[in-house]
């Protein structure tokens, strides 16, 4: 390394964009309500709007409702609670703990909905990078990892609700939003001012908001432009790299299509939180898994689910790219994991 720590963890938290950085800090000086009918109130209410407008924008949800919540882990009880939907052992833990995981999924991490409208399934994987075919009539889906760097248009896709986070696109930690079909019935989980069209009580974060729109506005233009095509390209070399010094590792998800900027990669008897922290002395930021279970002992659950057996689904890094990565940074981490791995067969013989 010389010396410049590298961020390779794009699929747990973006790094803040300048545009959502300038909304946010210019939204911290309106001083009203937004719930308030004079001149400050309604000023704030207009970036509220503004944001809600941007981000229908950005996810083609044109006509459809936006309900703003404090992440996509409330956007998902919001649309979950009380429902018996199923979904696969795939899914983020903030949809796990509401549905029953019975759904198959095949080694590559594909899921079959044989009944679409009792069901939810993710629009891509945070671990493995793998992304769904949606059925047509899908109850609720997390587009989470998808927004931003996949074409989406929820008008389109054919379910009836789905949910994001800000921080994943480059926007404010501890913003989401729900986005479910216009005049749909959906009963609130936090009940007071009837803020949120009475779907989500408690004063708006006006700020956040604000930073969320510019973000989803900023990340629309750069998948339009072709960003996240030239990130699929450094992360392919990356993995091409990584293939030719170490054959016996698993590429997770290789034969179905993934994120553009997703790699997951398995080597059996070489626990993944070892490599994080083997490459976090080394200067780069990796993880082995969701950010949301970082850090418990254990397993990936998604790659259970996915027919790996305990050893190597305990030994999974997940390098996740983003625009600005270049192919200096992947060949330098494509070096240093292989002097790390050098010592784990040497230890390991």
């Amino acid at each position: 390394m010389n010396g410049t720590r590298c961020y390779l963890d794009w699929n747990a938290s973006a790094p803040l964009r300048p545009e959502a950085r300038a909304a946010l800090i210019g939204a911290l000086d309106v001083t009203g309500n937004p719930s308030s009918v004079h001149a400050e109130g309604r000023a704030a209410r207009a970036l509220v709007e503004r944001a809600r407008g941007q981000l229908a924008a950005a996810l083609g949800a044109e006509g459809a409702d936006i309900v703003f919540t404090s992440g996509a882990t409330e956007a998902a009880a919001l649309a979950l609670a009380g429902r018996d939907l199923v979904g696969a052992g795939i899914e983020h833990d903030a949809v796990a703990a509401w549905i029953d995981p019975i759904l198959p999924c095949d080694g590559e991490g594909r899921v079959t909905v044989p009944d679409p409208a009792q069901a939810t399934l993710q629009i891509a994987n945070s671990e493995t990078g793998v992304v769904q075919v949606l059925p047509e009539g899908l109850a609720v889906s997390d587009l989470t990892q998808g927004f931003g760097k996949l074409p989406i248009a929820f008008n389109w896709l054919g379910c009836e609700m789905g949910f994001v986070s800000a921080h994943k696109i480059g926007g404010p930690k501890g913003v989401g939003a729900l986005v479910l079909r216009r005049g749909l019935d959906l009963a609130a989980q936090i009940k007071g001012g009837g803020q949120e069209m009475g779907r989500r009580a408690g004063t708006e974060n006006v700020a956040a908001i604000a930073g969320f729109g510019a973000a989803a506005e900023a990340a629309a233009r750069d998948l339009a432009h072709g960003a996240w095509a030239e990130v699929e390209e450094i992360r392919n070399i990356l993995g091409c790299a990584l293939e030719a010094v170490a054959p016996e590792t698993i590429l997770v998800g290789k034969g179905a299509a993934r994120l553009p900027n997703t790699l997951c990669l398995v080597t059996p008897g070489w626990k993944g939180e070892t490599q994080v922290m083997q490459m976090d002395l080394a200067g780069f930021a990796v993880s082995s898994g969701s950010a949301c279970s970082s850090g418990k002992v254990r397993e990936s659950r998604v790659l259970r689910a996915m027919g790996l057996e305990a050893r190597a689904a305990g030994s999974a890094l997940r390098v996740s790219l983003g625009p600005g990565v270049t192919k200096e940074d992947v060949l330098r981490f494509a070096d240093a994991w292989e002097r790390q791995l050098k010592r784990f067969r040497a230890r390991a013989a």
